[in-house]
């Protein structure tokens, strides 16, 4: 059996994913026979399934020992999906710096997503202390990778300014890079800057955008922010965002 990963940070694998869906719990017995065969592509799908209950009972532990298996066979997805574990307790108590180590392995065998998660813990103190400018290096080797989240943080360094000359026009590109790729914080970044140049109409065609894919966190922020906006077509997506925060 051939698996294939795409490059998202849910694990998952080419020919399953529609099985997953349709019939998650064969999915999950043909996962299962594949990661005991040591398929390790396998043994790190079995731990994202694991961990969300897809197609078979959800064990937070169990999902962790399989993300270990396969880390330690050279899995650099399973070896990022240990540090999330870690960072948020799944399967075992939360330690951030365990996590930062676990990223920091993936981050230095190139994986994007690792960097990211090291980055976004070396800027906010977590298990490590603040390290703007490596997070700042981290987003950007990420972000030239093509990771959307990346792109946008690094937009924002650049944008401020911190530990780093202050670049307008590179944070603008970036902001619509990471906007393009579909990164729904990207998006509202994107935005933002548009409405500053007075570019409203497609200001709010990316709002609605960032709308229809924002998480409950990010829309209750997002929401507050647009409420104080000065265009009424931007103000009046304030509710928007609060009513689907509901």
């Amino acid at each position: 059996m051939s698996f294939q990963l795409r490059r998202e940070e849910v694990l998952d694998a080419a020919g399953l994913a529609a099985m997953l869906e349709e019939s998650p719990a064969r999915a999950a017995q043909a996962i299962l026979l594949a990661a005991g065969e040591g398929e390790v592509e396998a043994q790190a799908l079995l731990g994202q399934i694991l961990l969300d209950g897809q197609g078979i009972a959800q064990d937070q532990p169990l999902a962790l020992r399989w993300f270990a298996i396969a880390a330690n066979r050279g899995h650099l997805m399973a070896r990022n999906m240990l540090g999330r574990c870690h960072e948020h307790g799944w399967g075992c108590a939360a330690e951030a710096s365990v996590a930062a180590q676990h990223y920091r392995i993936a981050a230095e065998a190139g994986l994007d997503w690792a960097m990211y998660n090291l980055a976004n813990l070396l800027a906010t103190g977590r298990g490590v202390t603040v390290d703007h400018q490596q997070a700042l290096a981290l987003y950007r080797r990420a972000a030239e990778l093509g990771h959307a989240k990346s792109m946008n943080l690094l937009g924002r360094y650049l944008e401020e300014g911190q530990v780093c000359p202050a670049d307008p026009l590179a944070a603008r590109e970036w902001y619509r890079r990471s906007a393009e790729a579909g990164d729904f914080r990207g998006q509202f970044s994107y935005a933002a800057v548009l409405a500053a140049e007075g570019r409203v109409d497609e200001a709010v065609e990316w709002l609605e955008k960032a709308l229809a894919a924002g998480n409950l966190n990010f829309l209750r922020v997002a929401s507050q922010t647009l409420a104080s906006a000065v265009d009424p077509k931007i103000q009046a997506l304030a509710g928007r965002y609060a009513l689907r925060c509901q």
